[in-house]
């Protein structure tokens, strides 16, 4: 599941002494990985998948709380 890899991969990062442009760019990318993530939880209704869409939105706000944005849905 190359999703999840990434997804697990993005989580791991680290997150201090980003740059402005780090913090968009990161916040798109996970936006795109929890679209992603959220298609395939819908055929297939894995709580794992579930639990790591819920860490990447914990992670996304805290981005975008950062960037002193509101944070989307």
């Amino acid at each position: 599941m190359d999703v999840m890899d990434r997804a697990l991969e993005f989580e791991g990062r680290k997150m201090s002494g980003m740059t402005t442009s780090d913090r968009v760019s990161s916040s798109r990318e996970v936006k795109a990985l929890i679209l992603e993530l959220n298609e395939i939880y819908k055929e297939n209704k894995d709580t794992e998948i579930m639990d790591v869409m819920k860490r990447l939105t914990v992670i996304k706000r805290k981005i975008e709380k950062r960037l002193n944005t509101k944070p989307t849905v």
